[in-house]
């Protein structure tokens, strides 16, 4: 059972299929392997072992019947507290959420997964309203990392990424509105992808507007390929949501990198300073790159750093998301969020046009760059994980969460696809994370290029031991 914990959701459907193991045998390993790790990470807000098994059951019936609902029956899957599940309370780390309500309706990312059989584990820890990039909140406390429960695990989807590095499910659902996937993906050693926005229908909308995206957090790209197979595809209560994908990324993963433009930036034009200890495991990834055929150049973006634009509109967008809430309620949210909540409510519609110019002339950038490169490689964050339960790490300077992200937000501004792939341990042992970006829509072109890291033995690292 152990072993099964250790598989991804490919080899799991595989071993279905070939009568192997059952998804009951899977599921039972994955809850056993959740709650073993919960008193040390805290990954999860809820379990729900029975409806799981009931799940499972039936997806073992389904397989025996030669009849799988999907190509993710029987997998077991979480998803992050911010995403509607119904049968449960989406509490989304806040005091100020009630627990009453019917709770009868999925999100649209959850609703393609349960229609195609995967089974639902129960519901991974965020911060308050997913407002930064570490997992503690007032409802759950805080999330430790896989490699050292010491250290943070990132966020917003810090249960969701610690949850797959220590086998409680290969595949898990994040957000993602400045980094929320890629930041834990990179500090747990997992892959995970943000996808062009839209791709990955949403709703209800987030306050956060257009900046929030959904996507998967898995072992690899082949994974996440599968689950976005899924997940991709239109849903009528997301207006913004793209039309059909153009095709299976499961399908598209195996034509390698040979001939592929890649830039690298190691620093975005020396405007962020990187630990050596990052910079050397991400060139090292890179130079897999070329081994494997890619045209890479040292190149750097056109942009200067927008974190000012950024903040207008993630600052509103946190006023927005507790605007109903009175005096009492407010003083139930974390400090900080509360804090940035001020900061938001001061803006005026013009100060929001002004980032939003900001933001149309970032993505025109991005377009003419990539008229020239294919992707972008940059490390997914200048750092390694830092000590749990603050914002910043201690030492830094830094005021926000955004002052040690700065490779990940300008991506959600300009909705291009973003992923990161393990790519080595610092001296420590924690994960470093390659980000790889392509142009909108170029989502399987950054799966593949992902993938073919993964198949030449570059992207990944050893599991944590915990």
């Amino acid at each position: 059972m152990t072993e099964l914990t250790e598989l991804t959701a490919v080899r799991l459907v595989e071993g279905y299929r070939k009568g192997e193991f059952s998804p009951v045998d899977a599921v039972r390993a994955a809850l056993r392997r959740a709650e073993e790790i919960q008193p040390a990470v805290n990954a999860f807000v809820r379990l729900d072992e029975e409806a799981a098994l009931a799940q499972a059951r039936e997806s073992a019936e389904r397989w025996r019947r030669g009849e799988p609902a999907g190509p993710v029956d029987g997998v077991p899957v979480s998803v992050k507290d911010i995403l509607l599940m119904k049968g449960g309370p989406t509490l989304r780390g806040s005091r100020t959420v009630s627990e009453s309500g019917a709770w009868d309706e999925d999100a649209p990312s959850v609703a393609r997964l349960r229609e195609h059989g995967a089974v639902f584990l129960g519901r991974t820890t965020t911060p308050e309203f997913g407002w930064k990039g570490v997992t503690d909140s007032p409802v759950s406390g805080v999330t430790g990392n896989p490699y050292d429960p010491s250290r943070t695990a990132g966020g917003s989807s810090g249960g969701s990424a610690a949850a797959v590095a220590l086998g409680a499910g290969p595949l898990s659902l994040g957000t993602d509105g400045g980094g929320s996937v890629r930041i834990p993906g990179s500090f747990c050693g997992i892959f995970a992808l943000k996808p062009t926005y839209g791709r990955v229908p949403l709703y209800p909308a987030s306050a956060f507007g257009t900046l929030a995206h959904v996507g998967p957090m898995t072992r690899d790209a082949a994974d996440a390929a599968l689950m976005m197979d899924v997940i991709s595809g239109p849903d009528t209560r997301d207006w913004s949501g793209l039309g059909p994908p153009p095709g299976s990324y499961a399908e598209a993963l195996d034509g390698g990198v040979r001939g592929l433009r890649v830039a690298y930036s190691p620093s975005l034009g020396g405007q962020v300073a990187v630990r050596p200890e990052v910079a050397a495991a991400v060139r090292r990834g890179v130079e897999g790159l070329a081994s494997l055929g890619a045209y890479v150049e040292e190149a750097d973006p056109d942009f200067t750093d927008p974190v000012e634009a950024f903040h207008v509109l993630w600052f509103s967008g946190a006023a927005r998301v507790t605007q109903r809430l009175g005096p009492q309620q407010r003083e139930l949210l974390d400090p900080g969020l509360r804090e940035i909540v001020g900061l938001g409510e001061r803006f005026s519609a013009l100060d929001y046009l002004a980032a939003v110019d900001v933001r149309m002339e970032l993505g025109r950038r991005m377009g003419r760059f990539h008229d020239t490169y294919d992707v972008l490689v940059t490390p997914t964050m200048p750092i390694t994980a830092f000590e749990a339960g603050v914002e910043v790490p201690g030492g830094s300077g830094h005021r926000r969460w955004t002052g040690w992200t700065p490779f990940t937000y300008p991506f959600n501004m300009t909705q291009q696809p973003a992923a990161t792939v393990p790519v080595g341990v610092d001296e420590s042992g924690l994960p470093v994370g390659l980000q790889i970006v392509g142009a909108r829509h170029q989502d399987a072109l950054v799966l593949r290029t992902a993938h073919a890291l993964y198949a030449a033995g570059v992207g990944g690292v050893a599991p944590p031991s915990l």
